[in-house]
């Protein structure tokens, strides 16, 4: 026999379960409202470049006297527009969707170091391969480790001979990032430590807007960056993509080792430090 409180505890969870597909139905609305309102946006400010290049063309036949000034004008409001319409993405990924795959990726990674029992170090070590040089995150076993051959930081297990070179190795985060910013900074990465910070501070806020602010700060082979509002939340997880990004830059850059640490900053939501040998 079915009691009273059986039957209302079935009526709430039925009652919740409602709730929650409509707030699904709702998000799913509203995220196709903001995707919308963006490509508004972009085709507003195309059509707002494509008339003034086509003003600036009438203007240099009324006008001779500033006609190659009007026809410049007129060639760049017109190629502007061309390229907002087709540089313009039809589709929007929110920052929520990648900080959920990022947290499924963090939870299985740090589930397997506090597995291993490996030391929360974290080196950001540039690695020759097959294909030219890379990076790999490694996490070693001992406090006082040694680094791992190149050829054994392929694998996601390093056991080297050399038990003080053990633990694992990762494909950083920010690795394929990192790709993206290079390709973004005219002229290549700056080989001096304090133009480097700036154009991976710029990168963080411009290219990607992973966060609102990123402050650097340089002294003797450290790297200090201050970042306020990430945009994939808290920026303290085993190797977030913003950190990731500084580390990777930073070692293959610098061709060099680098740990990094993350904490809590004053004036800031927390400051990544990145020290090279």
């Amino acid at each position: 026999m079915v009691d009273d409180a059986d039957i209302e505890s079935r009526e709430e969870w039925s009652s919740l379960i409602a709730e929650l597909e409509l707030l699904d139905v709702e998000n799913a609305r509203l995220r196709e409202r903001l995707d919308e309102s963006r490509r508004t946006k972009h085709r507003r400010a195309a059509l707002v470049l494509a008339l003034t290049g086509i003003t600036a063309v009438v203007g240099a036949v009324l006008f001779p006297v500033a006609r190659d000034v009007l026809l410049a004008l007129g060639g760049t409001g017109l190629f502007s527009a061309v390229l907002v319409v087709y540089l313009t993405p039809e589709r929007f990924v929110s920052a929520d969707v990648g900080e959920q795959i990022y947290g499924a990726l963090e939870a299985d990674r740090s589930a397997l170091i506090e597995e291993l029992e490996l030391r929360e170090e974290h080196v950001y070590l540039p690695v020759e391969i097959a294909a030219g040089k890379s990076v790999r995150l490694f996490v070693p076993q001992h406090r006082q480790y040694v680094r791992p051959p190149s050829e054994d930081l392929s694998s996601l297990f390093v056991t080297p001979e050399d038990d003080r070179s053990r633990g694992v190795a990762f494909e950083p985060t920010g690795s394929g990032l990192f790709d993206e910013l290079r390709r973004t900074i005219d002229g290549g990465f700056a080989n001096d430590p304090e133009a480097l910070a700036r154009q991976v501070a710029d990168g963080l806020v411009e290219s990607f807007e992973l966060v609102e602010v990123a402050t650097p700060d340089v002294d003797e082979r450290r790297i200090s960056i201050a970042v306020t509002n990430s945009a994939y939340g808290p920026v303290d997880r085993f190797d977030h993509p913003i950190p990731s990004i500084v580390g990777t830059t930073l070692a293959s850059v610098l061709d060099s080792p680098v740990t990094l640490e993350v904490t809590e900053a004053a004036g800031a939501d927390y400051l990544i430090t990145c020290r090279w040998e």
